[in-house]
């Protein structure tokens, strides 16, 4: 429709970024970062950016909108990343600091040495 893809192509990101951000600073960052944890940081800043998105300015309540004649706008932003990339961070540690799960110390040495040298990146 008449909406500004600049915009519409943030809000993508956004959510994106919601769900792959926090997985791959944890992963580079945290020795014990565990399985758990990157699930529950992909589904804890992705569903919470679809919701709010849903629940958003840009889907209803305002002239501007997807659907103008509707109303369901219960968050006040335009974008939801800065709500939902922070708890994506939160659902990551939570996820990690209540597994069983032993940290690989071996695997996380590894991507370690390929993120700084790109080493068997080919």
């Amino acid at each position: 429709r008449d909406m500004n893809v600049a915009f519409l192509v943030g809000l993508a990101f956004a959510v994106a970024a919601s769900a792959n951000l926090p997985v791959l600073l944890y992963s580079l960052f945290w020795r014990g970062f565990t399985t758990r944890g990157a699930v529950w940081a992909v589904y804890g800043g992705l569903i919470p950016a679809l919701a709010l998105v849903v629940l958003s300015p840009v889907v209803s309540g305002s002239p501007d909108s997807l659907f103008p004649g509707a109303d369901f706008q219960y968050f006040p932003l335009q974008n939801p990343g800065i709500v939902s990339i922070p708890l994506g961070f939160l659902a990551g540690w939570l996820g990690t600091v209540t597994s069983a799960e032993l940290p690989d110390e071996a695997k996380h040495a590894e991507t370690e040495v390929r993120s700084l040298t790109g080493a068997g990146a080919a």
